[in-house]
């Protein structure tokens, strides 16, 4: 466990492969500072999601090590090293609960009043309290009652509502509107002061 995490990482010669045959990742170094952000931009299948999920250990190098405060990932608990992290992908996991539920996973402690802050500033609440049963909706299995932006929003309320030291952005407004997408970027970006944060995005005006 980290006791007083701040955040940075460092990739160490970190090589990476999913078929054992084509490296994604070869040798790859890098050095990210506490409550930097940093955004990467790049084609589809160039490592960019790959990246990421070797933070939260979600793949491990095949090769190499990659470090959080200086501590080898792989010397931490998982759970201790996910406690952390707050990763919020295209690949949005909801369960057959209801909204308040699922955004209580990032926090179960959290009060309503923190839950309603995270939704205002993930531009979410709105849709929720239109809702015949506002906060209390089941999303049904895999969140498939609602929309794609819809449960975009949802995870980047977890997130939010997580307070991670590292924010992990994979794609995360990609299902937004124009508008909702702005208000996301502006209310991220007013929390990720204090936050190490990696936006991952295919378009530059994303970032």
């Amino acid at each position: 466990e980290i006791k007083f995490p701040k955040g940075s990482i460092i990739f160490k010669n970190v090589t990476f492969s999913y078929d054992k045959t084509t490296n994604v990742l070869d040798k790859f170094n890098c050095k990210i500072k506490a409550e930097e952000e940093i955004s990467i931009v790049g084609e589809n299948g160039s490592g960019k999601s790959t990246f990421i999920n070797l933070i939260p250990r979600l793949f491990d190098p095949v090769k190499g090590s990659v470090f959080i405060d200086r501590i080898n990932t792989k010397d931490l608990r998982l759970r201790d090293l996910r406690s952390l992290i707050a990763l919020v992908s295209q690949d949005i996991i909801l369960f057959d609960c209801s909204i308040e539920e699922n955004i209580l996973l990032a926090n179960n402690k959290a009060s309503k009043k923190d839950i309603i802050n995270s939704c205002i500033l993930a531009d979410a609440h709105n849709f929720i309290r239109n809702l015949k049963d506002g906060y209390d909706t089941i999303v049904g299995e895999k969140g498939y009652k609602l929309s794609g932006g819809q449960r975009q929003k949802i995870s980047i309320a977890r997130a939010i509502l997580k307070k991670p030291k590292i924010l992990l952005l994979d794609e995360a407004t990609s299902s937004l509107d124009n508008i909702s997408e702005t208000n996301v970027n502006n209310s991220i970006k007013s929390i990720s002061s204090k936050i190490t944060t990696i936006t991952i995005a295919h378009r530059v005006n994303t970032i």
